[in-house]
């Protein structure tokens, strides 16, 4: 099966080089046009096929490399080179380095024995699976800052719970791939909510006052935390994830990536062998590490928005000017010293023990970094090819289409976050586009932004080239095709939800009882589960 999957992978690259090749010998212009999407869609088919993203995302960069020089072979090399992996190293170095002090802080704690600590207390206090998948789900809720930082402290602290209660690391991932762009989209204060208000242009209201007035049409961003909690408490599962979650349960295969499995078996190793210090580490070795990160996390976002806005103004103005990419590393370096610190002196870890996790950290963390190196190198492709521009025009030939225009936008936003594995670009194509399109003293403007920022959550949560859903996998440590497979089908049956509720409310605006969309989503959603359950205990 490995090998025809690399078969088709290589005759579908073939192809498309040659597709490429005749184009543009026959002198297409591929920037601003559809072919400014074909690299992406190209890789996500490669990866979807071939179970396997780093040969994905890497075609995908050198087809769109190879048309923005325009076939020149030189031209290519140099686009590969500097425009795309040198760029996104450059430019994703504060993440990078947040990552890796993330994961030094990790391999600290488990060092430690608090992790296990934690697990024996999890145990004790979390009976069931049902408990475990709604602890997870509330703690990412709590974290609602930053999607990065949710993703993988969430992976972090509650691997140790769900897997003694059988629960798959795909199931993990799903739920804080849920509770982090969803979360972080309707939260005010948050580097998205930061990132959305810079990106309006509005004579009339503030950026971050759009932003909380998008909030209850935001569809897919609440009906997805409304779809974890359901079937966490009706406690079943559909398509793929079923699968994952029938062998964990008979067979306890978690789908553990080898990395951690590794380092999971070296532990118990340890401990077998009888070493003081992994067993010393209790609950509060685990709480304290992980408070002083949030703590010194949000410092360094909001000590760098307001040193943006000249140490004057509110904590949204502060939020809305920070840099993640220089606030989180600035908090967790300073978090990680004050950790090494609190437990040498603690005695749970000795001086030595300490400085043997950092390499530990950053080779937990090499696999996520590469991936989002080369998804990164593959966006800016096409942002080279102009891929705006040929959405523009797409949006403007339906523009006449009012009532039904939401549910047009969160398509086409969706299938470009999709397509481009970046939420935060999405919104920043379409959020302009839609100001222009919609009146502003419309309720539908409202419901336009709302559409346009819950499928750009919706695309980035299906794609498998998203940094947020490359983050979830690493952060639950579960191969990440299998997160993508077993996500997608949750996910689009969410979008298929929050499109009728976009249909819905752009039609209810016309008799001004737009909110009633909001309502009749929720119960959409609730007998939608329902449903499901009943017709999957049908076939078991």
């Amino acid at each position: 099966m490995k090998k025809r999957s690399v078969l088709i992978a290589g005759i579908v690259f073939l192809v498309m080089l040659a597709v490429i090749l005749g184009a543009n010998a026959s002198g297409v212009y591929f920037a601003g046009s559809f072919w400014a999407l074909v690299p992406p869609l190209v890789a996500i088919v490669l990866a979807l096929i071939t179970k396997e993203a780093y040969s994905s995302l890497f075609v995908g960069v050198v087809l769109g490399a190879l048309m923005v020089a325009e076939c020149s072979f030189l031209g290519t090399v140099d686009t590969v080179t500097v425009d795309a992996f040198t760029a996104a190293v450059s430019d994703n170095a504060g993440i990078f380095l947040f990552l890796v002090f993330l994961g030094i802080v990790v391999a600290l704690v488990n060092k430690s024995g608090a992790s296990r600590a934690f697990g024996t207390w999890a145990q004790t206090h979390i009976k069931t699976k049902t408990g475990a998948m709604l602890a997870t789900f509330l703690l990412g809720v709590l974290i609602f800052i930053d999607d990065y930082f949710n993703c993988l402290t969430v992976g972090s602290v509650m691997a140790p719970v769900t897997d003694s209660k059988k629960i798959s690391r795909v199931k993990l991932a799903y739920i804080i791939d849920a509770t982090a762009a969803p979360v972080c989209m309707i939260a005010p204060v948050s580097s998205w909510a930061a990132a959305v208000s810079g990106c309006v242009d509005s004579e009339k209201y503030s950026g971050i006052e759009l932003f909380i007035r998008a909030i209850p049409y935001n569809f897919y961003s609440i009906l997805t935390l409304v779809f974890v909690v359901v079937i966490a408490i009706l406690g079943y599962d559909y398509g793929k994830m079923a699968d994952f979650e029938i062998r964990a349960e008979k067979d306890g295969d978690l789908g553990v990536l080898d990395v951690a499995l590794n380092d999971a078996k070296e532990e118990m190793k340890l401990s077998e062998n009888g070493p003081a210090s992994p067993a010393k580490g209790k609950l509060h070795d685990l709480i304290i590490p992980i408070v002083l990160l949030i703590g010194f996390c949000v410092w360094g976002l909001l000590k760098n928005g307001y040193d943006s806005l000249g140490g004057k103004g509110t904590i949204i103005e502060a939020f809305s000017e920070t840099d993640a990419f220089v606030g989180l590393p600035w908090g967790s370096i300073l978090a990680l010293v004050v950790i090494i610190i609190y437990l040498v002196a603690r005695r749970v870890i000795s001086f030595n023990e300490a400085m043997e996790c950092i390499p530990k950290g950053f080779i937990a963390m090499v696999p996520a970094i590469t991936i989002l190196t080369l998804a990164t190198s593959l966006k800016y492709m096409t942002n080279a090819l102009d891929a705006s521009a040929f959405v523009k025009s797409a949006m403007e030939d339906v523009s006449g289409l009012q009532f039904a225009l939401p549910a047009i936008v969160f398509v086409v936003a969706t299938v470009i976050a999709f397509a481009t594995g970046t939420s935060w670009g999405t919104f920043g194509i379409l959020i302009p586009i839609v100001s222009a399109v919609f009146p502003e003293d419309s309720a539908l403007f409202f419901i336009g932004i709302s559409a346009c920022l819950a499928g750009a959550v919706c695309g980035d949560h299906c794609s498998p080239i998203s940094d947020t859903t490359i983050m979830s996998s690493a952060g639950a440590h579960c191969n990440h095709i299998d997160h993508v497979s077993t996500q997608l089908p949750y996910a689009m049956s969410v979008a298929a939800i929050s499109f009728v509720s976009f249909l819905l409310a752009g039609f209810f605006n016309l008799f001004g009882i737009a909110w009633l969309s909001i309502p009749i989503g929720l119960v959409c959603t609730v007998v939608f589960l329902l449903m499901m359950k009943n017709l999957q205990a049908k076939r078991q």
